[in-house]
């Protein structure tokens, strides 16, 4: 089996996302970057079959779920990104009887090893979030790799050097940094937002975090005659960066 190593240490790096429910809609973009860039980078790749018949197959690393909430008051949709969570004290590394899936010391991500892995499927069974992915084709499993090949990519632009699930989300509603970091600014908004684990009772130690969907009395009230700026001043970025990915989108 499959030793984690030591992530005790003080100013442990810990590189997770911060996904905020409140903020996401559910467009898929963060899905279909994941997918088109693994395809061609450390997970390649990442296969499909028969992906337009009745039966399709594929291998995704970051789904997308939607579920209707209702609170006796009203109904609203909560739109769930799913993929790996890149635990403190994985499962899916522990019952790894090959060592293929290791959890790096150094940044705290979790990766597989398609050279070493026997696609015996112990450690999707393990993993209680899904998040594990068989590649039929390959025999081997697949998961999120936090895009290793692309944050540390010094060919980037210091920008471009994160997760591209990130970098497409047109509402921002997904952060990438240090969670090891009391001060990083993923961390603050955690704190600020009370963001919380998933399934804590499991004790894995989630590093990514969610922040919950704020209910309508936690959501500014505009005043009369104002614009979303005045209530959302980020907004102006949001819009920003919205317009210029639909630009270059269109522009293809």
């Amino acid at each position: 089996m499959t030793s984690l190593p030591d992530t005790t240490k003080p100013g442990q790096k810990k590189l997770g996302l911060v996904i905020d429910l409140d903020i996401c809609v559910g467009c898929q973009a963060c899905a279909t970057s994941c997918k088109e860039w693994n395809t061609q980078g450390y997970s390649a790749p990442l296969t499909d079959e028969n992906p337009y018949g009745a039966d399709p197959v594929g291998v995704w690393l970051n789904r997308v779920h939607a579920y209707e909430v209702d609170d006796g008051t009203s109904t609203n949709v909560v739109h769930f990104p799913r993929s790996c969570l890149h635990c403190e004290t994985p499962a899916c590394v522990t019952v790894c009887p090959t060592g293929a899936s290791y959890k790096r010391a150094e940044d705290g991500i979790v990766l597989v090893n398609p050279d070493t892995c026997i696609g015996c499927k112990l450690c999707s069974w393990a993993c209680p979030y899904g998040a594990r992915e068989y590649d039929y084709q390959e025999g081997v499993m697949r998961k999120c790799t936090l895009c290793v090949d692309r944050i540390y990519n010094e060919n980037l632009e210091p920008e471009d050097r994160q997760p591209a699930c990130v970098k497409a989300c047109p509402t921002g509603a997904r952060a990438f940094g240090d969670l090891g970091d009391s001060e990083s600014a993923v961390s603050k908004l955690v704190a600020e937002r009370e963001g919380y684990d998933l399934m804590p009772q499991f004790d894995y130690k989630p590093v990514n975090k969610y922040l919950p969907p704020r209910t309508r009395k936690d959501k500014p009230t505009p005043k009369a005659g104002a614009s979303l700026l005045d209530v959302m001043p980020e907004a102006k970025t949001t819009a920003d960066r919205l317009f210029r990915w639909a630009d270059r989108l269109l522009s293809r």
